[in-house]
């Protein structure tokens, strides 16, 4: 399939996915982005649109309502004609605190988000995928505790992400033998601001966590080129596309005290940058 293949980024509006959709229109794709807002939308797509042109479209949508994302189903295929891949990217975190301390708002929030609107996303992208010529693709987006990794503090948004992951393998044998494939998406640790919020009013705790981040972390203009090559060269059902692999991981600490680097930092100088290394 083509590089103006039309793809759909939920939470396109910032972080990760409003880089991945920037990255994708580079490459020639078609994007559609939504966000919980027409104003983070409007903001979204005229700042794609100066790489995309008439390659972007937007629409407002909370992925928490199956319906809502029916309508950017529709919209796309309205807009573009059909959905070649369909990127389940919408999250949101907890504040990295023991469990009695997250309120049961936050834990709602961080439950409907990461896990119900990916099951949302992936309902509707699979019948709508299912029922069109060639199929198309689905991608889960992973995170902290996706692969069983835990941590204090981080029980709500892991429990999340885990289970995200054993939605996402469902998902590959469900579609094995058809025209749709489901594939995991691993970005690793990137500096945005859902990293950052995780640690609201623990400026200790976040600048003890910081020199970890700067060491396995990434900023999103590095890690959303390789991820967009990836996600538009695969072509195996249930493949994964994961940026820090344990072996990446390990290199990075050995090396460690021969870098300098600040992921957070306005500008990064490629002296101090690694690079998109695979």
């Amino acid at each position: 399939m083509s590089a103006s293949r039309v793809v759909v980024v939920t939470g396109g509006t910032r972080g990760i996915g409003l880089g991945l959709a920037g990255q994708l229109l580079e490459r020639g794709c078609r994007v559609v982005v939504c966000g919980r807002s027409s104003a983070a939308v409007d903001t979204a797509v005229a700042e794609l649109g100066a790489v995309g042109g008439d390659r972007v479209s937007g629409i407002a949508a909370d992925v928490t309502d199956r319906e809502s994302l029916q309508k950017l189903w529709d919209h796309t295929t309205e807009t573009f004609g059909r959905v070649d891949v369909w990127i389940n990217n919408a999250g949101v975190s907890a504040p990295r605190r023991p469990l009695p301390e997250i309120p049961a708002a936050s834990v709602e929030s961080v439950i409907r988000t990461n896990l119900v609107g990916a099951i949302n996303g992936s309902a509707v992208a699979l019948a709508g995928l299912s029922a069109q010529a060639g199929g198309g693709w689905i991608w889960n987006m992973e995170g902290f505790g996706s692969d069983g990794q835990l941590q204090p503090g981080m029980a709500v948004y892991g429990a999340s992400k885990r289970a995200v992951t054993y939605l996402t393998a469902a998902m590959v044998k469900e579609a094995k033998g058809t025209d749709v494939r489901v594939g995991y998406l691993s970005p690793g640790i990137v500096a945005t601001d859902l990293l950052v919020d995780d640690y609201d009013g623990q400026p200790e705790a976040f600048e003890k966590a910081r020199k970890i981040f700067n060491i396995l972390g990434d900023r999103v203009e590095t890690v959303t080129p390789w991820l967009a090559d990836h996600v538009l060269a695969a072509s195996k059902n249930g493949t994964r596309v994961a940026w820090l692999t344990r072996s990446k991981a390990m290199d990075r600490f050995l090396t460690a005290g021969f870098r300098s680097r600040d992921i957070f930092a306005t500008d990064e100088s490629p002296a101090t940058s690694t690079g998109a290394v695979a």
